[in-house]
């Protein structure tokens, strides 16, 4: 009885809490209806078994119609379990919506479209009024066509009648000069992946591209395909970071300000509901639990996440859940907590439902590792949008220390008196150990070896390329700001004395948020002196810690730097990422009105604790994610090692009692650059880039039932035929044999036999060119024995002949004098083949395939 009641009080605030009315008051006439013949005073506590049977709450618009019954439960019931109850009485009195409450769990049901959604509050009677107009049609939102030019004809209507539109020799001036954007083939491709996926009523999306791949004005034509078709009335588009909001507001002005409205939600908290994009930062959605006081469950139709693998984490996961209907994610680097997962181990079920909640890929409705829509830096660089960087590993006496075997080793004295002997490794910098020698050297090795700006340096003029530099904390980034500043003022003395050069941008500096929309708009501490008139911005160096990390956006970016230890792979991604999109430098000299135009082709990622190293040779891709630790840290006292909140005395310890180093030593130790390597990375791209799209290769066809069964039951060919027409080059993952022989690391050429027989586990891997001429010979050998005397120059015949077209060319056309200036075969062992002159280009012609081993 006591859960009845307690059930019966929690729905009925719940209700009055929404706006909703018992009775008529001054706020209006009463709007909810009990169930006919059941007055409220009389009912008791027993709502369960009155004589009318259940107890429904029927929600009344402002005419007295029914809009919305509530299936009322006791807490000990599923409310799911009285869905279809629910239906017929919202069926018999005419209601199109539904909430299943037991007071602690409740359901929002619209019987016309889709499936209930569990909601945290009742939504009121204004927003399930606007609601009520709303007519998702999910066949609209899947048929409409999406071609390169959907944002521009909102942009500007007529441009497909302008002539310089239709002549493609000037058409690409036309949209950069009325800042115009077209669609690349892969946004496209990302679009119809959502239109498929809605077409078989999913609600719930999520796309995986790379940094610098255009995720707003994906995002943009999302939302236009929504608004336009119907399928929501108002778009919420959330992110985590201020200058992202401001990012986002400006794009959406651009591409959809002619047809849309987009405001900030704090910019207009009493106008919102007159826009249909919404832009806000989930923090201000959190706040004070605004978005439960100020918002219903049914004011959004689509809500979109911008960095998504971040808005499900901790509290923000209850903004994003609280709205119903659509969901779209956008991440560069997606939580897959669900992969390698075992089931095993203490408290599993636990863990499971954990990492359930925190996988991305579960979170928007999608398999483990197997997004609506894909698209990443290997195929963005292929594809020509995006750039590789220039790696410089610079490493100093004491950070080759750190990143060795045996660590570092400290014998010093602090000024204090103190004596220290302990080891330390690159997880220990600037958090337990400091040395300003060691920032020097990495500051100066950075000004020495980065990129120039290109425009200035046409005109004669240093200006050091704009740049990112990531430090450990506040404090260190204060200090390498101070070095740089330092340095630049050496450097170039006419051009920096008031310290502007390098810019601590961290969030405790005042108006750092503004900064970084400054420094991305040139316009940080003003414009540059020369070339005059030039359009970048005077402060050439951002410092940061972890602000500028995730979805910021500035394109002109020539240098970054690690100045710390990186271990985690998706924070890697993210930093490397804000230099690889291309950008077009551009320059008009008011002298002689002529227009200088450079290209971003390259940038440079300095590198000095080996992070580069440890994500391509030592991180181990294929392990279980660990989950976030959750640990109780307590201050105690030094001596008494009791909890104290002295901090002048104290120090921390972890949940089991062990001491956690507090701050870190200063040690005045000299410390020089000991090595500078720059490495260009090809279109191979990083390992680290390379494994998403190996786990997609064997994810593709391992869970494809139809290709199993061909391979499985001997249809070799049929396999084949199925992998090239079926799953190359879908808008999955873009598949494709060049892309996996760069995932895989091969330095030859393989067929989709080989392919199918590694991902089915009949081959360990690919054997590299040298291992398949071995394994040629091989055979060749078993057929045709070779004495010893002709071993060798036949061997080197049989691989020479195999990989080499010179040699072929040579030895068919019988020209054997060209030998005598053939580096990899030459004529004197030639000479010595006896027999095999003939044997061994006959037999490769006959059975071994040359096209494999060509690059």
């Amino acid at each position: 009885m006591k859960k009845e009641a307690s059930a019966r009080i929690k729905i009925n605030k719940l209700l009055e809490e929404s706006g909703w009315r018992f009775e008529s008051d001054s706020n209006g006439l009463l709007n909810i209806e009990l169930e006919p013949g059941v007055i409220l005073s009389e009912m008791g506590d027993d709502f369960e078994n009155v004589s009318k049977g259940y107890i429904d709450f029927l929600l009344l618009d402002v005419d007295g119609r029914p809009l919305v019954v509530v299936e009322a439960k006791k807490e000990s019931i599923d409310p799911l379990s009285a869905k279809e109850q629910a239906r017929n009485y919202a069926r018999n009195v005419n209601a199109r919506f539904v909430i299943l409450s037991n007071g602690n769990l409740h359901y929002f049901w619209d019987t016309k479209h889709g499936n209930p959604d569990t909601i945290s509050r009742f939504p009121t009677q204004d927003s399930i009024t606007q609601y009520e107009k709303y007519t998702p049609n999910p066949q609209e939102l899947g048929n409409t066509n999406v071609d390169e030019n959907y944002i521009v004809e909102s942009q500007m209507p007529s441009y497909a009648n302008d002539p310089d539109f239709q002549d493609e020799s000037k058409r690409q001036d036309f949209l950069r000069n009325n800042n115009l954007k077209q669609m690349r083939p892969y946004q496209i491709a990302s679009i119809k992946a959502l239109q498929s996926a809605a077409l078989e009523n999913k609600n719930r999306f999520l796309f995986e591209m790379a940094t610098g791949t255009g995720k707003t004005l994906t995002s943009s034509a999302v939302i236009k395909l929504f608004l336009k078709s119907g399928n929501a009335r108002r778009v919420l588009f959330l992110v985590d970071r201020l200058e992202l909001e401001d990012q986002a507001h400006k794009a959406f002005k651009q591409y959809l300000g002619k047809d849309y409205t987009t405001v900030i939600y704090k910019d207009s908290p009493d106008s919102w509901r007159n826009a249909q994009i919404v832009v806000s930062t989930i923090q201000t959605f959190m706040s004070g639990d605004r978005y439960k006081k100020e918002f219903s469950p049914t004011d959004f139709e689509l809500v979109i996440s911008d960095e998504a693998h971040r808005s499900i984490g901790g509290n923000s996961r209850a903004v994003f859940e609280y709205f119903v209907g659509y969901k779209l994610g956008l991440t560069a680097t997606p939580k897959d907590y669900l992969r390698g997962f075992d089931g095993e181990g203490a408290d599993t079920q636990r863990e499971f439902e954990r990492r359930q909640l925190l996988d991305t890929y579960k979170t928007f409705g999608c398999e483990p590792s197997k997004p609506t829509f894909s698209y990443d830096l290997l195929s963005g660089v292929k594809d020509g949008f995006l750039i590789n960087p220039v790696v410089v590993d610079a490493r100093t006496e004491i950070t080759t220390g750190l990143l060795s075997t045996d660590g570092y080793a400290v014998h010093s004295t602090t000024v204090e008196g103190e004596t220290i002997n302990e080891v330390f490794n690159e997880r220990h910098y600037e958090k337990k150990f400091f040395n300003e020698e060691t920032n020097i050297a990495m500051c100066k090795a950075f000004l020495d070896n980065g990129f120039y700006d290109p425009i200035a340096k046409k005109y004669g003029v240093d200006l050091f390329g704009k740049s990112i530099i990531f430090c450990v904390s506040q404090k260190h980034a204060s200090r390498v700001t101070n070095i740089l500043n330092k340095l630049a003022f050496e450097k170039w003395p006419q051009q920096y004395n008031e310290s502007d050069f390098a810019v601590q941008v961290t969030s405790l500096v005042a108006s750092a948020q503004q900064m970084t929309i400054n420094f991305s708009n040139n316009m940080l501490n003003g414009k540059v002196k020369r070339p005059q008139g030039y359009d970048s911005s005077k402060t050439r160096v951002a410092v940061t810690v972890g602000m500028m990390t995730t979805g910021y956006d500035c394109q002109d970016i020539l240098n970054l730097a690690l100045m710390r230890p990186v271990f985690s792979p998706s924070e890697f991604v993210q930093m490397k990422g804000r230099g690889t999109r291309k950008y077009r430098f551009e320059y008009t000299d008011y002298n002689n009105q002529e227009t200088v135009v450079e290209l971003k082709e390259h940038f440079k990622f300095f590198d000095f604790f080996a992070t580069c190293e440890y994500f391509e040779n030592e991180f181990k891709y294929d392990e279980k994610i660990k989950l976030p630790k959750i640990q109780k840290i307590t201050e105690v006292d030094a001596t008494t090692g009791q909890p104290t909140t002295d901090s002048s005395q104290g120090e921390f310890v972890d949940e089991n009692g062990v001491k956690i180093f507090k701050g870190p030593i200063d040690l005045a130790t000299q410390d020089d650059i000991t090595s500078v390597k720059e490495s260009h990375v090809g279109q191979e791209g990083m390992r680290i880039d390379r494994e998403g799209f190996r786990r997609a290769v064997e994810e593709d066809i391992l869970t494809n039932e139809t290709l199993k069964s061909m391979w499985n039951n001997g249809d070799v060919a049929g396999a084949e035929d199925y992998t090239k027409t079926n799953i190359f080059d879908k808008p999955n993952h873009f598949l494709n044999l060049q892309g996996i022989r760069k995932a895989f690391n091969v330095d030859r050429r393989i067929t989709v036999r080989e392919f199918l027989q590694v991902a089915f586990g009949q081959k360990d891997g690919f054997e590299s060119k040298d291992e398949l001429l071995e394994s040629e010979w091989n055979k060749f050998t078993e057929i045709n024995p070779v004495d010893q005397e002709h071993y060798a120059p036949v061997k080197s015949f049989f691989k020479a002949y195999i990989v080499d077209p010179q040699v072929r060319e040579i030895i068919d056309t019988k020209q054997l004098a060209q030998l005598h200036f053939c580096p990899s075969f030459d004529f004197e062992e030639y000479e010595q083949l006896n027999g095999f002159k003939a044997m061994v280009p006959t037999y490769i012609k006959d059975y071994v395939s040359l096209n494999t081993f060509m690059n």
